[in-house]
């Protein structure tokens, strides 16, 4: 099987889809498919809004259906495969696309009227029209199904891997609480700055800080006591200090950083939400993620019980080892060949 996969997006910077990107395409060596990867090296970063994202779109356009076509017909791909939903018009192969969740349908309001309606516009035509479809869980696959009307028969599930597999810790060391990531609405980090504050509130000079590690915005932390920003984290490092890793996202497709947490054998404290909830089970503090007080009481719980961190760490681990890139590219290769059967 030879498949062109369009590795663009890796090229953005750190992100879970670009995690998602070296990782599989590593791993789907490994089990003897022939990737070919191809990136636009032309693409900038996401402008935001405005010329930036016009020139961009145009640049997308001129790739997905152009130059990804040119080149996998050149490489006799096999199957052309896009890590975002995209389609192109002629493409000399069967396409697969992966779906990594529908948060911009179930959650309109975290996105702007603009991107929401280009994504569900593209991202839908681009799912229906694929030969097969990568879910990345059974929440996305779900609703795929049920927004999107998409053929249960075309849709393979395939979770990912511990993302970026830190050293295991050989012990909780609580001396932070930590989030990873951005400050997109649907990461909810408002939320957890608030529990935080009440934690704090409460536990006085016993508190734990918190960090907040990756794209959140460097203001985020300003004017939070006991708050910091890392924006070039050491993320074992980190983990390895971590009273647990806080997830209080209100959608996810998958919920990758509570998985690698969760492999390192650190506690997590996860929003109760689709995708999220899915990948810890009941392997995390699960907490509601419109309830400030709710996140506040699990802060304090996990920093005042040892018993319940270490059970957490354990719980975590026997969880996490259910998955593996291994098993995600086995998933994939199953979507390959069920995209040429078609």
């Amino acid at each position: 099987m030879r498949v062109l996969l369009d590795t663009t997006y890796a090229r953005r910077g750190p992100s879970g889809t670009g995690v998602y990107v070296g990782r599989v395409a590593a791993a789907l060596r490994a089990e003897g498919v022939e990737v070919i990867e191809a990136a636009n090296e032309r693409r900038p970063a996401p402008a935001g809004g405005g010329a930036g994202s016009v020139k961009n779109l145009a640049l997308d356009t001129r790739w997905t259906q152009i130059e990804l076509p040119r080149r996998a017909r050149e490489a006799r791909a096999d199957v052309l495969h896009h890590p975002l939903p995209a389609l192109a018009a002629r493409a000399p192969c069967p396409q697969v696309v992966t779906l990594h969740d529908l948060a911009f349908e179930r959650l309109p309001d975290c996105f702007t009227p603009a991107f929401r309606r280009y994504a569900s516009l593209t991202h839908r035509l681009a799912a229906r029209g694929a030969d097969a479809v990568v879910c990345v869980s059974e929440t996305t696959r779900r609703d795929a199904r049920a927004r999107w009307g998409l053929d249960d028969d075309k849709i393979v599930v395939a979770p990912h891997g511990p993302g970026q597999e830190p050293r295991p810790v050989a012990a909780v060391r609580a001396e932070h609480f930590l989030y990873v990531g951005d400050d997109e609405p649907r990461k909810n980090l408002g939320l957890l700055l608030d529990a935080y504050a009440r934690y704090r509130a409460s536990a006085g000079p016993r508190a734990l800080p918190l960090v907040l590690a990756g794209r959140a915005a460097p203001d985020a932390a300003a004017g939070h006591e006991g708050v910091r920003h890392e924006p070039q984290p050491n993320l074992s490092a980190l983990l390895n200090g971590s009273a647990a890793l806080v997830h209080p996202a209100l959608h996810e497709g998958f919920g990758l950083t509570a998985l690698e947490a969760m492999f390192a054998g650190v506690p997590v404290i996860a929003a109760r939400s689709p995708g999220l909830a899915e990948t810890v089970a009941d392997a995390a503090l699960l907490i509601d993620p419109y309830d400030a007080d709710d996140l506040a009481a699990a802060l304090r719980r996990v920093a005042d019980e040892p018993r319940l961190r270490a059970a957490l760490a354990r719980r975590g681990r026997d969880r996490a080892a259910r998955f593996s890139w291994a098993s995600s590219a086995r998933a994939h290769m199953h979507a390959y060949t069920l995209a040429t059967q078609t």
